[in-house]
């Protein structure tokens, strides 16, 4: 594996381009904005894209996947070529040259949107590309790890200990967050990151927007301090806070007094959870929980993101599906 970033590239690459697969200016300026050296390839290779995909899983890193799925004419690469691509390093080649500067540099954009949807693209390996090769190649785009949410759990109470393994266990990553270091069990699940601060609503400003909020914390006060920051954001695509609907209706009276919008208001889920799922043991109370967090981030599961687009169940090119 290699680092990637434009820095590393700016310092180190050599920006002199090969005399036999030179086609003119374009090829110049490509060459200038995708060099690469020998090194790199060599630390490319040193793990295998299976390898890569299990360690990056391991860690909870999203990546996306690149394969060569079809080839016409003269290409560096043969269909089921891979390559895994993160946000600052590559494991394996596709065959380098400016087909995998432009393959790397999709795959990273997909990365920065937090996209799930798998993606072809078409690429023709001649001028515009820098490459002489004059085939053409399609290579698929699949998201790997990419969380479907990213959820602050305030409170490592008896319900915020049965609940965090659950989102744990989901496409989810999860800070889990407290001012009692005493709170915590001495095993966290993998992949949550434990936050100890005294000043927890210093973390809210943490999350980035689109976040999922959990509030389950042992003082009222500072449910409802965590509550009015949260609200200020109102960027966060789910807010929680445990509570009965007595709760609910003193906390709507205060926050109307500090002059929140009740449109603003209405957003916070309290009681929260499912309500078919009821039961007030704290294991009962996180599947609830849990089971309302993926109704909202699979609010849109099964349909097609784009009108128009093909679905993942329509990857293979035309020229493939026409012979099938």
């Amino acid at each position: 594996m290699y680092n990637n970033d434009k820095t590393h590239r700016n310092e180190t690459a050599d920006t002199t381009t090969d005399s036999s697969t030179d086609t003119g200016p374009v090829a110049e300026q490509l060459a200038l904005t995708a060099p690469r050296t020998t090194a790199t390839y060599l630390e490319a290779e040193q793990m295998s894209w299976i390898s890569a995909l299990a360690e990056l899983q391991q860690q909870g890193q999203p990546c996306v996947l690149v394969t060569i799925i079809e080839e016409r004419g003269s290409t560096p690469r043969n269909a089921g070529s891979k390559m895994v691509v993160t946000a600052d390093r590559i494991f394996e080649t596709i065959g380098g040259g400016h087909l995998e500067y432009k393959a790397m540099e999709l795959a990273r954009e997909i990365l920065s949107s937090r996209s799930q949807d798998t993606r072809l693209e078409r690429f023709s390996l001649g001028a515009s590309l820098g490459q002489c090769c004059g085939g053409a190649t399609v290579l698929l785009f699949e998201p790997m790890g990419q969380p479907q949410a990213q959820i602050a759990v305030f409170g490592a109470g008896h319900v915020g200990r049965a609940l965090v393994p659950l989102l744990a266990s989901l496409p989810c990553k999860v800070r889990w967050i407290d001012s009692r270091e005493s709170e915590f069990p001495e095993q966290i699940p993998a992949g949550v990151e434990k936050v100890v601060n005294d000043e927890v609503i210093d973390e809210i400003e943490r999350m980035p927007a689109g976040s999922y909020f959990i509030v389950m914390t042992h003082n009222h006060q500072l449910d409802l301090e965590l509550t009015a920051e949260i609200l200020k954001r109102n960027d966060f695509a789910y807010y929680g806070l445990i509570g009965s609907q007595t709760k609910r209706a003193k906390f709507e009276h205060r926050l109307r007094d500090r002059g929140f919008d009740p449109a603003v208001v209405a957003r916070m889920r309290c009681p929260m959870g499912l309500a078919e799922v009821k039961g007030k043991l704290p294991v009962e109370i996180a599947v609830s929980i849990a089971g309302e967090v993926i109704a909202t981030y699979n609010a849109a599961f099964g349909q097609e993101s784009k009108k128009g687009q093909p679905s993942v169940a329509k990857l293979l090119p035309a020229s493939r599906r026409t012979q099938a």
